[in-house]
């Protein structure tokens, strides 16, 4: 059995929904148990549609609940008792193999850091999502939980999202993690060696020549982020989030341009009803709900952030995340990598 806690009164829809969403996982996947934190009859009113899913759920009631525009520091003072943290420390106390929210973003960081804490080694979390590229999936981090980094962090986000690559790859019980290591590329404003922060350099030049779990292929620019030249992208939170947002605002735009020009005239609309099957398979492909999902890496737990406007298919697709990673057992891969990248040099030491 799998056992995956849910933050159901998180998000801009709650348990509306959450319980449809939970549906959708549990078709194929009739091992996983969902532990539910919320108001509980605001659950069973949505639960009660769905017979077979109320036998795999068990609802802890709370009231209390996180507010989206809470502060981080002030949703950890009132955090004892919510949904979010009671779903959190259902992980911590081995309860659930993973907890997914749609909630707010800084409070959900803020609590696991605290009540999960970090893998051992690790300096900082990071926030990681799957990218949708033309040659295959781009694990790209961090995402926005650091805004500044030191070269040894970002050396630790390669080892972070080159174990994250390998258990995505395993989409179903029966896979087994591919062998060849995934290939990782550092984001810079130019390929070249020379080009770049100093940090950046120097994260380059030691993922060069340490043994770690991907396989280092030098710097990235941004269009590599869509062309799936490399399996992990890595980068300080900064320029991550950026590249995130525009990635999600070209997509858009292109496609609002797609709908304005099948309806621009007769001839577009008889276009695009012979194009109707490619267009929705375009559609399907570059749809963001199906990518929905941003991992926090390096804490000791599963840890899964939805889009806080997540709609039914969107949340399905982080709890199926949750799902994936709980049966591969990254965690302890993460630790076991770190303790190996560690007893190759002292470059990640506390005091640097």
């Amino acid at each position: 059995m799998i056992r995956i806690a849910i933050d159901a009164m998180g998000g801009d829809f709650g348990p509306k929904a959450i319980i449809p969403a939970l549906d959708m996982v549990l078709q194929g996947r009739p091992e996983v148990h969902f532990l539910v934190y919320g108001d509980e009859t605001k659950i069973k009113k949505y639960l009660s549609k769905y017979k077979s899913l109320s036998q795999h759920v068990t609802i802890f009631h709370t009231d209390k609940m996180v507010q989206n525009d809470d502060k981080p520091s002030t949703a950890l003072r009132a955090s004892k008792g919510s949904g979010m943290r009671m779903a959190i420390e259902a992980v911590k106390k081995g309860e659930a193999e993973a907890i997914v929210s749609a909630g707010n973003t800084g409070a959900l960081m803020a609590m696991a850091k605290i009540v999960l804490k970090t893998v051992p080694g690790i300096h900082r979390p990071a926030i990681a999502s799957v990218m949708p590229g033309i040659h295959g999936d781009t694990i790209m981090l961090d995402l926005g939980a650091n805004v500044l980094v030191d070269a040894d962090t970002l050396v630790q986000f390669a080892v972070l999202g080159s174990v994250f690559a390998r258990a995505n790859k395993a989409r179903d019980q029966q896979s087994t993690q591919d062998d060849k290591p995934p290939s990782v590329g550092l984001l810079n404003i130019g390929s070249e060696e020379t080009k770049g922060p100093e940090h950046v350099r120097e994260a380059g030049e030691i993922l060069s020549r340490i043994d770690f779990p991907g396989e280092y292929k030098g710097f990235v620019e941004g269009n590599d982020i869509t062309r799936g030249t490399v399996d992990v992208i890595v980068s300080d939170g900064y320029a991550g989030n950026i590249s995130l947002k525009t990635a999600e605002g070209v997509g858009h735009l292109v496609r609002t341009y797609l709908k304005e020009s099948f309806k621009s005239s007769f001839l577009s609309k008889v276009g695009a009803f012979f194009a109707y099957f490619a267009l929705k398979s375009l559609r399907e492909r570059m749809d963001p709900r199906r990518y929905n999902g941003g991992v926090f890496l390096g804490l000791n737990g599963v840890c899964i952030k939805s889009h806080g406007g997540a709609d039914a298919l969107s949340f399905s697709c982080a709890v199926i995340l949750a799902v994936r990673l709980a049966r591969q057992g990254y965690i302890e891969q993460i630790a076991r990598d770190i303790g190996h990248l560690s007893d190759q040099e002292n470059f990640l030491s506390e005091d640097r």
